[in-house]
């Protein structure tokens, strides 16, 4: 949680580059690995300076070899080190696909708990940069299916600081998912901030009328969609997931018993993703509070173009967002 001190006007950049930097001064067994985390800094700048502040035995350049440098870090992590793996982008995760699902998240059962893996493994998500179909991807649905990982996206400069000295101190993988789109956000962060806790969702604006779920980069069009609902008399209360495993049903089943409308909105794609979950959740154990059948707004189901306004298109954005709050509470126009 944030404590008093002096804020300071800073970026979510920054705020993990502070978060390594800490974790790093506090802790002789935290180290860094990655591809390109050392000289060049960071695929997006993240890790700039640190290589020259704490030398090459805790910032390590690795090979291209996603599966081999996130095993390391998962027999690191066993041997009692708590390592900090960067991949660049989440499809690349892919590649270290065995090591995350069939060793970090089983270690710890299948050894009868005699190892934990305090492994953190911190990527870049999501689309809008124009990084075309290879480099946009938002799996962090997928990962969130893995019984013994943890998966958090941290949407605001507090959590992106706060989170990772949480994930450090968790015996289970630790998944920290950093939209591509949230790193040159500015705002104010208070100099002392500290940790964050890894589950329980947030409700970032209060409202009556429907409840807008969402995390990461959608939380801020959501946000700014709320502004615009509110000037047509329409109060949205918007939900930041911060974890999406585990999920926080709690306070999504408080919400919807105040505003009986659910909007799921998720970068990813639809069909089996984190928002068919909430739905189902939803149905479950808040169906007989709703006035609506709760409504999802997803990833256009496609490859995420190239072209700007194609890419555009392909996700979520204020406008719709907008649109799919407003045909949820006023159905084709009518008032509800």
């Amino acid at each position: 949680m944030t404590t008093g001190g002096d804020r300071q006007r800073t970026t979510y950049r920054e705020a993990i580059r502070q978060a390594i930097r800490e974790a790093l001064t506090r802790d002789e067994r935290v180290f860094l690995m990655g591809e390109d985390v050392g000289r060049y800094g960071g695929c997006y700048a993240v890790t700039k300076g640190l290589l020259q502040e704490f030398g090459e035995e805790r910032i390590r350049d690795t090979p291209l070899s996603e599966a081999a440098f996130v095993g390391a870090g998962i027999g690191a992590a066993m041997a009692g080190m708590r390592p900090i793996v960067e991949i660049m982008t989440v499809n690349f995760s892919l590649l270290a696909l065995d090591q995350i699902v069939n060793n970090a998240a089983t270690i710890p059962h299948m050894s009868g708990g005699q190892f934990a893996i305090p492994l953190v493994i911190r990527m870049a998500t999501g689309a809008g940069r124009q990084l075309a179909a290879q480099h946009s991807h938002s799996l962090e649905g997928w990962y969130a299916h893995i019984p013994g990982l943890k998966v958090v996206v941290p949407a605001t400069l507090e959590d992106a600081r706060g989170m990772l000295w949480s994930a450090l101190q968790d015996p289970n993988p630790v998944l920290i998912f950093e939209h591509v789109n949230l790193y040159n956000m500015e705002g104010e962060l208070a100099a002392d901030a500290g940790p964050v806790p890894l589950s329980g969702a947030v409700v970032r604006r209060s409202g009556r009328d429907l409840s807008i779920i969402t995390y990461g980069a959608s939380l801020h069009k959501s946000l700014a969609a709320a502004e615009q609902l509110a000037a047509a008399g329409i109060e949205a209360e918007v939900i930041d997931l911060r974890s999406l495993r585990p999920l926080d049903d709690e306070t999504i089943k408080t919400s919807l018993a105040r505003t009986r409308r659910a909007l799921i909105v998720d970068e990813g794609w639809r069909s089996g993703g984190i928002s068919a979950e909430i739905c189902a959740r939803v149905a479950e154990q808040a169906f007989y509070d709703l006035d609506a059948p709760p409504g999802r707004l997803c990833g256009a189901e496609v490859p995420i173009p190239y072209p700007k306004h194609l890419e555009d298109a392909a996700i979520p954005q204020v406008g719709t967002i907008h649109a799919a709050a407003l045909e949820l509470v006023r159905p084709q126009g009518r008032m509800a």
